[in-house]
């Protein structure tokens, strides 16, 4: 199981499920008593509200569109705004979680520039590929 912390990532190796091991598919901790992890996003949870209200609105009014029975092509157009919404809102908690989880900051280095040249050029590679793949 991997968790993202505090410190970064703690890698916690579970037991090999065996084919006849029906028990081992049961949780061993009930959900309820699991720690809570920590969201790396916590300084952006307003702007990512905000997007994602905003997509909320976004879809009520493309169902609104298919109610009406709107033109294909222009349902089509607003569809693809809100797959480019979705992805702006994913690739901010990716960039928050990279920051926060996958290479935390070092409380001995806390103006460390190649860090943050690495973070940026990794959420950049990620928004190119996002977008082609797309």
């Amino acid at each position: 199981m991997v968790e993202c912390t505090q410190g970064g990532y703690n890698l916690a190796m579970e037991p090999s499920i065996g084919a006849h091991d029906e028990s081992a598919l049961q949780p061993s901790v009930p959900a309820s008593a699991t720690p809570r992890r920590s969201t790396s996003y916590a300084h952006d949870k307003a702007k990512i509200l905000t997007r994602l209200r905003r997509l909320e609105g976004q879809v009520r009014g493309v169902q609104r569109m298919v109610e009406q029975d709107q033109y294909c092509v222009d349902v089509l157009t607003q569809l693809s705004a809100i797959v480019a919404a979705a992805r702006g809102a994913g690739l901010l908690v990716l960039e928050d979680h990279i920051r926060g989880c996958v290479l935390p900051p070092d409380p001995n280095r806390p103006d460390d520039a190649s860090r943050q040249d690495v973070i940026d050029e990794l959420t950049d590679a990620i928004a190119r590929f996002t977008r082609a793949a797309g």
